[in-house]
């Protein structure tokens, strides 16, 4: 269970997932889950979401004793378009080629998310079975429409390098907001983790026993 002697560990490096969980007030530990996230020819978008939140989970959880962590999360997080997954670009070239496929057009941003136990005893049946299955994963899907972008904006935008690492090559929490005409679902769930949908979880598995976490006065 999360509380202050026993952190979440969150098994990623990203350093918005981070800030959404500090400023949700979680106590939080973190060490990125190094896994392999080639996608397989022909791999479907869901399938590979599934494979590599999977393999970041079982990495991280071997942290988890050693970190006194009272839960896991990890996370990975793909802009579709179409059957395409677009990822983190490779470099500035190719973020003006995402930035202008996504123009004018609608896509989503799925975030798949697993949660497990720091190794105390877990509190709800697990949604996949075997050792090192989670106590809950699950997809959050948000679909996000940009406005028909100038070919220079497109450019001024890749050159600022924001995107360059950063799924589909975009931030809308940053300057990357200037592209972005709608959103239909969770807004944190397209700067890289579902809020809403994480501590739902986390309390529907006991790992959390209370929300929001009692603060001193003045902290």
């Amino acid at each position: 269970m999360i509380d202050d002697a026993h952190p979440l560990l969150l098994g990623s490096g990203s350093p918005r997932r981070r800030e959404i969980l500090t400023t949700l007030g979680l106590p939080l530990r973190v060490a990125a889950a190094d896994v392999d996230e080639t996608r397989r020819p022909g791999e479907a978008p869901a399938a590979y979401l599934e494979r590599v939140t999977l393999a970041k989970l079982e990495a991280a959880r071997r942290l988890a004793q050693a970190a006194g962590a009272g839960a896991v999360l990890v996370a990975d997080t793909a802009v579709i378009l179409g059957d395409a997954i677009l990822g983190k670009p490779r470099d500035e070239a190719d973020a003006r080629a995402m930035l202008g496929a996504l123009s004018g057009r609608e896509h989503q941003v799925w975030t798949r998310f697993a949660i497990a136990g720091g190794g105390q005893v877990e509190l709800a049946p697990r949604a996949t079975p075997g050792l090192d299955g989670p106590l809950h994963a699950e997809t959050v899907t948000t679909q996000v429409r940009f406005r028909d972008l100038g070919d220079d904006e497109v450019a001024s935008y890749a050159a600022t390098g924001e995107g360059l690492d950063k799924a589909g090559a975009y931030a809308i929490q940053g300057l990357g907001a200037f592209a972005v005409a709608r959103i239909d679902g969770s807004y944190s769930n397209v700067v890289g983790l579902p809020a809403c949908e994480v501590i739902a979880a986390l309390r529907a598995t006991g790992l959390l026993a209370r929300f929001p976490l009692p603060r001193p006065r003045g902290s």
